[in-house]
């Protein structure tokens, strides 16, 4: 990079950061609600398209699925056609696919839709965070919290208003799915005025595009993926089945969405929570506690689901909205590069992604199944446990490394060898 094309890039990073941070905020507070707005309105949809449980669940699976397989080519994208451009047209595809899911009329129609609502979060997700890692490297960690806070947000606000709106609206579900497209848009604008703001210069900002290769052969790796995989496959099926669950006993619509707004409004708070407890690399004492609140409620949910909803809903989103945060800083917690940081973060999405799909749809099967929530809510309790007997295994790999006596000789050895090389030399 030249010093003019350096100077170009400092000089809009000062110019555009106030506008940048707000048009952060505004896209994440639309990429969710197209997802938790199904789940209050689900019980409609399946009547009115004579759905099972198990291909309604498709509405959220199939977006999981997406945003793991699209975290991939989302940096290619932005380096070949720019990541503006790129961003721009992902917030389209959702706004339209969310706006064009109310107006389904066929099967086909609805699952096409939520195609595109899918890869529109995809893309937009992926390249958000690389915005956020490459504009404000040294801030990096206080903006994806606010980040994080919109998305929950969004969610939190989408839970407790789409039931409601369903039960007085003429149109019922339609207008309570659709009505979210215009939250999308409102970020759209936003940061169409960033990519006017920044102009060409923003085009040859690094998408955050990672040169190594994926962590494969990597065990710690793999246990990190999987045990986000595990927070997500416990958030999806919650988000797409605990206000269906409730309506089944009884609970009216809009009480069940306030249940489902209670596990997002206090995953929301959980998040910087366990973020500022948690202040050391080795995490496993807090992914254990957040773990472990995980399946205490989930267990009150499962067991005696009509006594104190919303204290062991409380107690269930507490406890996976602290292991959420703390699970997406394992990859930098095992990494040392930021090159090297990508691609654990590629690898960790697209198989906790893929994971988290299985969830909403194997609920959905067992509710087919059985008749009843009962045994599926009892199948997360076991994915819960399994995240806390995974926690103990998640020690950094740095501070692994560091207490094996063999491989401080090892280190030790190297140092002697490069100094005899340079003596030679």
């Amino acid at each position: 990079m030249s010093d003019e094309d350096g100077q170009r890039q400092r000089d809009v990073h000062a110019i555009a950061a106030p506008l940048a941070v707000a048009a952060v905020i505004l896209v994440a507070f639309g990429l969710r609600p197209s997802l938790v707005s199904v789940g209050p309105i689900l019980p409609r949809v399946l009547e009115d398209f004579s759905l099972s449980h198990a291909a309604g669940s498709l509405l959220t699976s199939l977006p999981d699925l997406l945003m793991g397989i699209f975290a991939l080519p989302a940096p290619w994208l932005a380096r070949r056609y720019g990541r503006d451009a790129v961003l721009l047209l992902a917030l389209a595809l959702l706004a339209g696919s969310t706006l064009g899911r109310a107006f389904a009329t066929s099967i086909f129609a609805l699952l096409a839709t939520t195609v595109g609502v899918g890869i529109g979060i995809a893309l937009a997700g992926a390249l958000i965070a690389g915005f956020i890692k490459a504009r404000f490297a040294n801030r990096a960690a206080l903006l994806m919290g606010i980040y994080a806070a919109s998305l929950s947000l969004g969610s939190t606000i989408a839970a407790a208003v789409t039931g409601p709106v369903a039960a007085v609206a003429p149109s019922g579900w339609r207008l309570a799915a659709g009505m979210w497209s215009a939250v999308v848009v409102v970020g759209l604008v936003g940061w169409s005025l960033v990519a006017v703001r920044e102009g060409r210069a923003a085009a040859s900002i690094d998408a955050g595009a990672s040169r190594e290769k994926m962590p494969l052969a990597n065990r710690k790796a793999w246990l990190v993926a999987l045990f986000f995989g595990c927070v997500n496959l416990l958030f999806y099926s919650v988000l797409t089945w605990t206000s269906a669950m409730y309506q089944e006993r009884g609970i009216p619509e809009g009480e069940a969405g306030l249940i489902l707004a209670t596990f997002t409004g206090v995953f929301t708070v959980a998040n910087p929570v366990f973020g500022s407890l948690s202040r050391n690399e080795d995490r496993r004492v807090w992914l254990a506690a957040g773990a472990g609140l995980a399946v205490l409620g989930l267990i009150g949910i499962a067991a005696v689901p009509m006594t104190a909803p919303f204290l062991w809903i409380s107690i269930f989103a507490f406890g996976l909205g602290g292991t959420f945060t703390l699970g997406m800083t394992l990859p930098l917690d095992n990494t040392q590069t930021v090159d090297e940081a990508n691609a654990w973060n590629a690898f960790v999405l697209m198989v906790g992604y893929v994971i988290a799909a299985a969830g909403p749809l194997v609920v959905g099967r067992l509710r087919d199944l059985t008749g009843s929530f009962d045994l599926a809510f009892w199948g997360l309790v076991g994915v819960a446990t399994s995240m806390l007997l995974i926690a103990p295994f998640l020690q950094p790999r740095r501070l692994d490394t560091a207490r094996r006596p063999e491989a401080a000789i090892l280190v030790k050895l190297k140092n002697v060898q490069g100094t005899s090389r340079s003596g030679r030399v």
